[in-house]
């Protein structure tokens, strides 16, 4: 993968504060958590678990293991597969950014000991080929021993997470930034169990993945499918039915998807008035662009940009 993708993938995300906590379960034990507004990340210290999400077959985790939801997608942990769960809620209430807690299940049976994080980011920020990462990402034992320094970082995370000295809350939300950067590089490239899904390969793709880097950095530019198939060196049916295939969507579609984006970070960010942000994004005129905003949102850019307190429209806009 193309390391000014990754950087371009993650960048915006803008992480802003992490909880951390570190289990220990004993069978037999079962935690259900609902979709988290954050990034997530379980690192199996000691035994294993089984992690599972609705629709798709249960994943071991064993000694060593680390495994990332980017999307704090709902998922079950338990120490086998099917077993009956009590909600996160009841285990692990109020988990607020900048906190540590410890988790203690007592029971009969083997130990699981875990280091989990969650990352809060600026969800509104996620470019559209973030949101199409797949729920969760596994980096084996094997795999995290081919990273060095992601082996260590949470080897030190592991051996100082509840250490209560100062800057200790940003020290580390650095250190599982650091982790989730360096364990989404390693998933995205060679390693992990997840690496055979579509997207995955997408960004490895050295044609597809050129023009996604040219989609997310360079989305004002008039584009269009032959134009993103030569900046991919590909013909364009060739490019068109590689693109849809491993993305999922077709090139303008995804296009469209990341002018979107920015036009409503624009929106309530900024005052620009509706003509230059329709230029910044690529329109090359505003009724253009309000046509487009409006499917795409159900609302027009001046009414998305009334939601936004603080934020008003300039005065030649208003009515």
């Amino acid at each position: 993968m193309d390391g000014d993708l990754l950087s371009e993938l993650l960048a915006p995300l803008r992480l802003r504060g992490v909880f951390h906590s570190r289990w220990s379960a004993r069978a037999p034990w079962g935690v259900a958590g609902e979709r988290e507004s954050c990034a997530l990340v379980h690192y199996v210290q000691a035994g294993a678990c089984t992690v599972e999400l609705t629709g798709e077959e249960p994943v071991r985790l064993r000694t060593g293991d680390l495994a990332v939801f980017p999307h704090g997608s709902a998922h079950r942990l338990a120490d086998e597969p099917g077993r009956a769960t009590v909600p996160l809620e009841s285990v692990l209430p109020a988990r607020r950014p900048g906190a540590a807690r410890t988790v203690r299940i007592d029971g009969p049976g083997a130990e699981t000991v875990m280091l989990c994080g969650g990352l809060h980011y600026d969800a509104a920020a996620a470019s559209p080929l973030y949101r199409a990462l797949p729920a969760v990402l596994v980096l084996d034992r094997a795999a995290l021993a081919g990273q060095p320094l992601l082996g260590g970082t949470l080897d030190g995370l592991a051996g100082e997470w509840d250490q209560d000295e100062p800057g200790q809350a940003l020290v580390a939300l650095r250190a599982f930034e650091l982790v989730f950067v360096l364990a989404l590089r390693a998933a995205l490239g060679d390693g992990g169990t997840s690496a055979g899904r579509p997207v995955l390969r997408a960004l490895r793709h050295p044609a597809v993945g050129a023009a996604l880097l040219a989609v997310q950095t360079r989305f004002g530019e008039p584009w269009t499918v032959e134009t993103l198939a030569a900046e991919a060196g590909m013909s364009r049916s060739a490019f068109a039915a590689t693109f849809r295939r491993l993305v999922g969507e077709a090139p303008m579609r995804h296009l469209t998807a990341r002018r979107m984006q920015e036009a409503a970070r624009l929106l309530e960010e900024t005052a620009l008035p509706h003509d230059a942000i329709a230029r910044r994004v690529g329109y090359g005129s505003v009724v253009g662009f309000h046509l487009a905003f409006r499917q795409w949102y159900g609302t027009t850019p001046g009414g998305h940009r009334r939601r936004v307190p603080g934020v008003q429209e300039p005065a030649s806009r208003r009515r």
